[in-house]
């Protein structure tokens, strides 16, 4: 009996992570806690001998390990970056309907207007996937939002802009970029990012390209 109820108990934790997995934001989460629960349903149909159960979660497991390989190989994933108007349309009704997500991490900002304000709309494979928006001076640029969707925060989208595309700054004569951080949150994923607290001001962190 004691070894029934411990078989059955690991079927509903593998169901509980699967359950859990569905409620993930980010697609990158979503597919590893898939992959657990892929494995643990693996375990639980090998030892209730049941050969279509582990079938089924090796598909699975496979289907995932190819999407999170793939999210991770670099050029696995399509990725762009186009500087776009920033009294576009498009842009202004992308920042509106994201306002309140982008609150949570940058709370104080607000659109920038000005002949210096430069704006750089992310795709993944050809759809918005965030934005970048600052103010030019000089060699340098002050970033007022660096903003990715949910869905792809763990993606390392800002790892292939700050690194792989940093051409992007450089074709425009940007050669620092500043970037003013109010949350705790904002910090970690800038420093993550490569910036750090160098001569910038106590509330200020800067790049180097």
């Amino acid at each position: 009996m004691i070894a029934i109820a411990s078989t059955e108990i690991l079927g509903y934790v593998a169901s509980a992570i699967v359950v859990t997995s569905l409620t993930m934001s980010s697609v990158v989460r979503l597919r590893a806690l898939s992959l657990i629960g892929s494995a643990t349903f693996f375990t639980y149909g090998l030892l209730i001998e049941s050969t279509p159960i582990m079938l089924t979660n090796v598909s699975i497991a496979s289907i995932n390990i190819w999407f999170l390989t793939k999210e991770f190989r670099k050029g696995g994933v399509d990725l762009g970056v186009s500087r776009i108007r920033a009294d576009s349309p498009f842009l202004l009704d992308f920042i509106s309907f994201h306002t309140s997500d982008i609150g949570t991490f940058q709370p104080d900002f607000a659109m920038p207007v000005g002949d210096d304000v430069v704006a750089l709309l992310l795709t993944r494979e050809g759809l918005p996937a965030g934005a970048l928006i600052g103010r030019q001076a000089g060699a340098v640029l002050h970033v007022d939002l660096d903003y990715v969707l949910a869905a792809y925060r763990d993606s390392r989208l800002g790892d292939w802009l700050y690194r792989d595309q940093s051409k992007v700054f450089k074709t425009l004569g940007i050669g620092e970029l500043r970037a003013e951080v109010t949350t705790d949150a904002h910090v970690r994923y800038l420093e993550r990012m490569g910036f750090e607290r160098g001569d910038a001001t106590d509330d200020e962190l800067l790049l180097r390209l």
